[in-house]
């Protein structure tokens, strides 16, 4: 049987998982302390407008101004009586206040994008006030039902300055049913437009629903058994929803008072706890594992131990089959969002790389993001792009890493000790040190007074500079600070290096290398003059006076 199930017992995170018996197949989670502000309708402002980039920059009430490109500014927005060959800054104004949506949530360090094409989404149908008699249809409903649809359409009352998209949840309903959703929208819409004139902008005037009204307004179908709740607010406030909206499912909302937790129970908890790996395990022994760059994300397929085939064509394709499918809900799982290039194990057969794309075509069916996909190229590779509805599992509920700085890896400790050292060796020669100290991780530190202690000892009497060496053991690598004080600033306490953070992989064994026996000669010299001279220079070092170079 398919459920919903709904996990409210955190307050600070809601959790929506579907699952055919004990088989997850779909999961939303909403963190409660990060605020999401997709598809929240504002009144905003136009603060600046950029005709370099045909947008103007609107302020909405975040921090950070949002971006609204012309191609998204209704024409209702636009000046009267324009005649100026589509010149931005003739067809807007700065302090218009308009009424905008947010498409796309912050990124990084990119505002939210905005668009003044409004869409409100119900249970059957998405109303889009501002888009003059614009009618369509999902594009997942095809065949008798498309056609069916289309004359169930043409009997509803629709405003003569609005569209509507008809959902997949709308497939088999009546013309009164999408007629019910269609008034529902529309008194929202006149809801919106008398709140937005009664404030100056910014502010916000609708907030879309949370993750629970959400999960049943999208999810909820025939095919759903029961839905079951394991929060007594929440299964109110979902009946109470359900009455208005589908009272014909409210028999399906159940409460769940069993001690055992409700994802404990149906055994999906490992499953969930898949989505914040690197590495998924697959059941013939293979692996994938999931990497996020800046421009795309990276999918790998590692055979590892899947041994299954009878050959190597009939392993790589066993193993490829099975990262289709987990490559699917995976993406589902995460909110993965953008462009995405997976790298399948090599197949020689055409056949072979064929069978493998219509399986993951097949898994990426019940996600209900835009998807285009390509075809393995003779690399083993496949490109596709999956519409990013929202921020991903990885930026809402994690953060960068404070050792690595995100990259992954650091330097080890021989590689960051040299350049600490190097960079020791460079205040030094800056005019009238007087002292550097370093504040060193405990291994960094060990290293330097144990394998660099006479290139340490030669720097101090080379600069005429005391080098004081500090382990603090609360440090970890990469991090370190150098701080040189000048002959007339003894307490200085401004660093010339803040804490630094460097690619690093931990080794606390330091590796000798082993002596080659012949190495590359230099001219021989008299041995005795050479013993002579090392004395004569040694002389000279003490009695020159000591210089230093101004830097």
């Amino acid at each position: 049987m398919k459920r919903i199930l709904i996990n409210a017992t955190q307050p600070e995170e809601l959790r929506v998982a579907l699952v055919d018996g004990q088989f997850l197949y779909d999961l939303d989670i909403e963190f409660c302390t990060k605020e999401q502000k997709k598809s929240n309708i504002y009144r905003a402002k136009i603060v600046r407008i950029e005709p370099s980039l045909e947008a103007a920059f609107v302020d909405f009430g975040a921090e950070r101004h949002g971006f609204l490109p012309l191609k998204e500014i209704a024409n209702e927005y636009l000046l009267n009586n324009c005649n100026c060959n589509y010149n931005i800054r003739n067809l807007l104004k700065e302090g218009q206040e308009i009424i905008v949506q947010v498409d796309k949530e912050e990124r990084s360090n990119k505002g939210a994008a905005l668009t003044t094409y409004i869409s409100l989404a119900g249970r059957f149908l998405v109303l889009m006030p501002n888009n003059h008699r614009s009618v369509g249809i999902s594009r997942r409903i095809t065949g008798y039902d498309r056609f069916r649809l289309k004359e169930a359409i043409n009997k509803l009352f629709i405003p003569n300055n609005m569209g509507i998209i008809v959902r997949t949840a709308g497939i088999a309903r009546s013309s009164k049913d999408l007629q019910c959703d269609l008034n529902y929208l529309i008194q929202i819409w006149e809801a919106i437009t008398e709140e937005a004139n009664k404030r100056y902008a910014p502010f916000l005037i609708y907030r879309e629903s949370n993750v629970i009204i959400r999960g049943m307004r999208d999810y909820l179908r025939q095919d759903i058994g029961e839905v079951i709740i394991d929060s007594e607010d929440i299964y109110n406030d979902a009946l109470n929803f359900i009455k208005q909206v589908m009272p014909n499912y409210q028999k399906k909302i159940k409460l769940y008072k069993d001690e055992i937790p409700l994802f404990t129970r149906f055994k999906i908890e490992s499953q969930i706890a898949t989505a914040y790996q690197r590495e998924v395990k697959l059941p013939s022994g293979g692996s994938i594992f999931i990497d996020t760059t800046e421009a795309l994300v990276s999918i790998d397929i590692n055979s590892a131990r899947a041994t299954r085939g009878y050959d190597i064509e009939e392993t790589a394709l066993q193993t490829n089959l099975e990262a289709a499918d987990e490559i699917g809900r995976q993406l589902r799982f995460r909110d993965i969002g953008g462009l995405l290039v997976i790298d399948f194990i090599d197949m020689s057969l055409t056949k072979n790389q064929r069978e493998v794309e219509n399986r993951l075509r097949e898994s990426l069916k019940l996600d209900r993001a835009r998807l285009q996909l390509g075809r393995i190229s003779r690399f083993g590779l496949l490109e596709m792009s999956r519409q990013r509805i929202r921020p991903s599992l990885r930026e809402t509920s994690g953060i960068v890493c404070p050792r690595c700085n995100g990259q992954g890896t650091i330097r080890d400790v021989s590689s960051l000790s040299l350049s600490i050292l190097r960079l020791i060796e460079e205040e030094s020669m800056k005019n009238k040190s007087y002292k550097i100290r370093a504040v060193l991780p405990v291994e960094v530190a060990t290293y330097l007074l144990n394998e660099k202690r006479n290139l340490i000892v030669n720097l101090e009497l080379r600069q005429d500079v005391k080098i004081i060496i500090i382990p603090e053991p609360e440090m970890d690598t990469p991090h370190f600070a150098v701080e040189r004080l000048r002959e007339d600033q003894l307490y200085g306490e401004k660093y010339s290096k803040n804490l630094e953070k460097n690619n690093y992989i931990e080794n606390k064994f330091i590796i000798r290398t082993e002596k080659a026996a012949v190495v590359n000669k230099l001219p021989s010299v008299n041995s005795s003059n050479n013993f002579f001279s090392r004395i004569w220079n040694k002389i000279l070092l003490f009695l020159l006076p000591k210089t230093k170079n101004n830097i």
